[in-house]
């Protein structure tokens, strides 16, 4: 709990982000066909207000919804009304952005201990004996 308190959450502004709204594919019958519930979010990840660090490794995700130019494109369509695909939608991309808020624990490097050293041991040697009986009997 008090990690989570830690996590810096970035706000995005509303005017930083294009909302299309789409057809949504799949089953729904009449309603699905002549309404557009589904959202299109859009999200400038270069032109943003967020910080430089943070944009760095939103772009260095390497996610599919990530385009070449850096648009970060959200669909969502898992709700019947518009409203709460818009707010599925901006709560994926809170999601995201704060996800990649935080940088990364730089990894300290450690010795091996002496009983993983002494496992490996007994292993190898298991091996190199499960290998030696494979040979031609000498008698």
């Amino acid at each position: 709990m008090a990690e989570a308190a830690a996590l810096p959450l970035l706000e995005i502004r509303e005017e930083e982000v294009e909302i299309t709204a789409i057809r949504a594919q799949g089953a729904g019958g009449q309603n699905v066909n002549k309404v557009s519930s589904a959202i299109h979010l859009r999200f400038d990840i270069p032109a943003s207000s967020l910080p430089d660090d943070v944009k760095e490794r939103l772009l260095a995700l390497h996610d599919s919804r990530i385009t070449k130019d850096g648009v970060l494109v959200i669909k969502a369509q898992q709700h019947r009304t518009q409203e709460m695909n818009k707010l599925d939608a901006f709560v994926r991309l809170h999601e995201l952005v704060n996800s990649v808020a935080r940088p990364p624990k730089t990894r300290r490097a450690t010795k091996p201990s002496y009983g993983s050293k002494q496992r490996a041991r007994v292993a190898k040697s298991q091996r190199s004996e499960t290998k030696a009986l494979r040979g031609r009997v000498n008698e």
